[in-house]
Order: structure tokens, then C-alpha cells, then sequence
């Protein structure tokens, strides 16, 4: 399945400063039976957002209007716990498309690369400047360079390069999933397998 491709991403944030953030928490296990990519967005973080009777908590980042835009800046640690893939299905789903953390779980990571969301991991100093820059004006900007492998906070300049396996970068700019990869090879692989004897 192909995603939007990524290459430069404008967008204000949405601040989460929580640290330890697991994949049940992102996407609680109850709403783990659907076999499809779709509907996730609805139950990101659902037990933070809504209380039993379905009505939102208004002290939660996501039911505050002032806060806004396609990237999610979470705490240490982000996407610990287990290995579910709908974790990053949800985050997508809602909209976003980079989540910046000082440490991301390497199995979350590795899913939301396959599903085109950029993780972007810089150091701990860098990401309490972003939240503070949130804090002081919700409506900063920042700016995300896939191929530079630069965050910019454009209010001030202040930049920091980020780390990312080559592979995973192409498929991304591209919109690519690793099926979407190889279909884009099948003519090459066609035309090796026609020199190879039977």
C-alpha cells in the first residue's frame, strides 16, 4: 500500500512531554481486531482523550484546539512497550506524518517507517528547546528536511541533523511500503530472471 510521499513537512506540533509512552497506551489492545489500516486515527491514545462515557478529557493535548499540526512531539522512550504495528497505523490515521522524541522504541520506529511516518531522534537538549518553543507560541513552526535529515525551528533557526537507514529514507520519499519497492523493480526482476537459465 502506498503513503504519501515525504520530502519537506511544514507544520506546527502537538506537544506530548510524556516519557515512557507504550503502544498500548498510543493504541489500547481492545482496538487491535481490525485487519485494515483505517480507523485508527479515531482511538489514538483513546483512554488519554476520552473518559468511559466517551466524552473528552479536556486537559488532554489532542482535545485542545490550540494545539495543531501533522507532527507529534513526545517524551523519552516514545513507542516502548509491545510490538504491535497498529501503533504506528493510529498515528498515521490521525494524520500525523513525524513524531520527535530523544529515544524511540525500535520496533515502533521500524513500523512507522513502513508506514510513512517519519520518527526523527534528536538530543534531549534539542527537544526541550521544540517544547518550549511550543509553549511560548503554539503556532511555531517547524520544518522537516527528509533530505537534508535536518528539524528546524524556524522561529529561531535553531536546527539539528537526524539519523535514518537509507532504505527506509527512498521508500519514504517515494510514499513507499516495502511491497511498493519491489513492484517498482519487477521489470528489473524480470529482466535478471530472463538471463538466468532453468
Amino acid at each position: 500500500m502506498a503513503y504519501d510521499k515525504f520530502n519537506l513537512l511544514k507544520s506546527t506540533a502537538v506537544p506530548l512531554p510524556i516519557e515512557n509512552v507504550d503502544t498500548d497506551q498510543i493504541i489500547p489492545a481492545r482496538f487491535l481486531k481490525a485487519t485494515e489500516r483505517k480507523g485508527f486515527g479515531d482511538n489514538l491514545f483513546r483512554d488519554w482523550r476520552y473518559n468511559p462515557d466517551d466524552t473528552p478529557k479536556a486537559h488532554f493535548v489532542l482535545n485542545n484546539p490550540i494545539y495543531k499540526g501533522k507532527i507529534l512531539v513526545g517524551g523519552k522512550n516514545f513507542g516502548s512497550g509491545s510490538s504491535r504495528e497498529h501503533a504506528a497505523w493510529a498515528v498515521y490515521d490521525y494524520g500525523l506524518r513525524c513524531v520527535v522524541s530523544s529515544f524511540f522504541a525500535d520496533i515502533f520506529r521500524n513500523n512507522c517507517l513502513n508506514i510513512g511516518v517519519l520518527p526523527v531522534q534528536i538530543s534531549p537538549e534539542f527537544l526541550d528547546k521544540i517544547f518550549k518553543a511550543i509553549e511560548a507560541d503554539p503556532n511555531t513552526q517547524f520544518e522537516v528536511s527528509l533530505p537534508e535529515q535536518t528539524f528546524t525551528i524556524l522561529s529561531t533557526g535553531e536546527m539539528e541533523t537526524f539519523g535514518i537507514n537509507e532504505y527506509k529514507k527512498g521508500n519514504l520519499s517515494n510514499g513507499f511500503d516495502d511491497i511498493d519497492y519491489l513492484l517498482n523493480l519487477k521489470k528489473d526482476i524480470e529482466s535478471f530472471a530472463d538471463t538466468r537459465p532453468f
